[in-house]
């Protein structure tokens, strides 16, 4: 089978418009909001209790949205060694040292993307959960202490198997024990009812999104990965609100006749990729044009996934975010997540899985334990490991990725041609 390069041409999404304008109105909100005082500001990480959070009256920012996108926009590699140069490490999360870099140098690409607003707002408190990574308690504390204002959040368990009574418990008990300190901080009580109906929408949002990402497992895929990195902003920033929800019935009814019309993200479409770990933010673009040009169509992640919570329920509002934060993959134990790309694999008809191995984010980097060679093994199926970085582009050798990029479709060839 030929592996002979062609035009890389990209497919617009239409929906992507109205996905921009509602993303301007969240952060001109944020800013006025922190310029005016007219509502209270929390920062929150991003599988935090947002749900919480907006039912209290807050306005959420989210700081690890701000890292992807100062990783996104080239401007993390010369930031970070400014956190460096004030005691935080090159080898921890590359998110926070690109953010506290921003911070100290006083750049942000949100003020050069929406003239007026003056980056990220100014908080009111942060609230943690360490199910992403340990690296956002520390995060939260430098600017707990930059703002002098309250730090709180939750513990969550790691290397989870089975999910027991024990661990909704524990973590729904600490999600509780936030509600007085936020309830002082905003200067009312909570809205029980105003959670449920927050949760319900993030409940509506996580469906949809979840429709969004499995329409790739269509035959052409009608998206790809690199697209699913943009249009997962909504869902990150914006779950619990109304307009993320009618943004992805807008989304999933273009792709839906996308499928109908036998549209294919990747014209040609030979091989199909699933991407596991952090997206090289700096990179998509280059990465994108070049598997376009090998007519192979990466339309899976786990990564994409990280923010589709089909536990929620608005009936159970502070049990069912509970289990929602612990089910995420990255909190798993190693058998869990080895069943979990087995499943990927059937559902998306993959021919190859390419790890990146990202040197901040070992939480993210799945390839260290072993198991692409146990994948390998059980499916007899060409795995590749990128070795990189979500935003470090210095930690990253292109040459050596294209190169490593090429030899792996040639595999992926050789193998069909049998």
């Amino acid at each position: 089978m030929s592996t002979e390069k062609t035009k890389a041409t990209f497919k617009k999404i239409n929906a992507t418009d109205k996905m921009k304008v509602i993303m301007e109105q969240h952060f001109r909100e944020l800013d006025e909001a922190a310029k005016t005082k007219s509502r209270k500001i929390a920062w929150c990480t991003s599988v935090g209790p947002a749900e919480l959070l907006r039912a209290a009256g807050f306005l959420v920012f989210f700081p690890e949205n701000h890292g992807a996108m100062l990783g996104s926009t080239r401007m993390a590699t010369d930031l970070i060694p400014l956190a460096n140069a004030i005691g935080y490490s090159p080898d921890i999360c590359s998110y926070l040292t690109a953010d506290i870099g921003s911070y100290l140098k006083g750049a942000s690409p949100i003020s050069k993307a929406y003239p007026g607003v003056s980056g990220p707002p100014r908080p009111d408190v942060l609230v943690y959960n360490t199910n992403q990574c340990r690296d956002v308690h520390d995060w939260f504390n430098f600017y707990g202490r930059e703002f002098n204002v309250p730090v709180i959040g939750v513990q969550t368990h790691r290397g989870v198997g089975d999910i027991a009574k024990s661990h909704i418990d524990s973590i729904s008990s600490q999600i509780k024990a936030l509600v007085p300190a936020l309830e002082e901080i905003a200067g009312k009580k909570l809205d029980y009812d105003e959670l449920k109906r927050v949760v319900g929408l993030s409940r509506q949002c996580t469906d949809l999104w979840k429709e969004v990402l499995e329409i790739a497992s269509n035959k052409p895929s009608p998206l790809t990965f690199f697209d699913g990195t943009i249009q997962m902003g909504p869902a990150v920033v914006l779950r619990g609100e109304q307009r993320a929800v009618d943004y992805y019935k807008e989304l999933l009814a273009e792709l839906k006749q996308r499928v109908k019309d036998g549209v294919a993200a990747i014209d040609g479409e030979k091989f199909r990729i699933y991407w596991e770990g952090m997206p090289i933010w700096g990179k998509l673009r280059e990465l994108s044009t070049q598997f376009a040009e090998l007519s192979t169509c990466v339309l899976a992640s786990t990564y994409c996934s990280s923010w589709v919570f089909p536990a929620l329920d608005p009936d159970d509002p502070f049990d069912s975010m509970a289990r929602a934060y612990i089910e995420l993959f990255i909190v798993r134990d190693e058998y869990y997540k080895e069943r979990y790309f087995e499943n990927q694999i059937n559902k998306y008809k993959i021919d190859g899985v390419i790890f990146h191995d990202a040197k901040t984010c070992p939480n993210n980097s799945n390839n260290r334990y072993g198991m692409p060679e146990r994948l390998n093994k059980k499916y007899d199926m060409p795995m590749l490991v990128i070795h990189g970085d979500l935003n470090d582009l210095r930690c990253y050798s292109e040459e050596q990725a294209r190169t490593n990029i090429e030899a792996f479709i040639e595999q992926l060839a050789e193998k069909k041609g049998k």
